[in-house]
């Protein structure tokens, strides 16, 4: 909404959070995923030992999700 990330997290770690609409470009979807591992990345709890985020897959609300690359993303976090 307008530059704020917004998420929620399940009982079993799982982090979910809109990042666009099909309408949306391919760098507009990949800059809202870069914001919003940033925000989950900026939101660990100081105590949190290990890694912190261990995969991450983007899906359409019904569809199939598609892995994605750790590392590609936090290069810049």
């Amino acid at each position: 909404k307008g530059g704020a990330v917004e998420f929620r997290v399940e009982k079993a770690g799982i982090v979910q959070a809109g990042i666009g609409k099909a309408r949306f470009s391919e760098e507009q979807i990949a800059g809202n995923v870069k914001a919003f591992v940033d925000a989950v990345l900026k939101a660990k709890p100081q105590g949190a030992k290990g890694t912190f985020v261990k995969k991450v897959s983007i899906s359409s609300t019904m569809g199939p999700g598609l892995k994605l690359d750790i590392a590609s993303l936090t290069a810049t976090a």
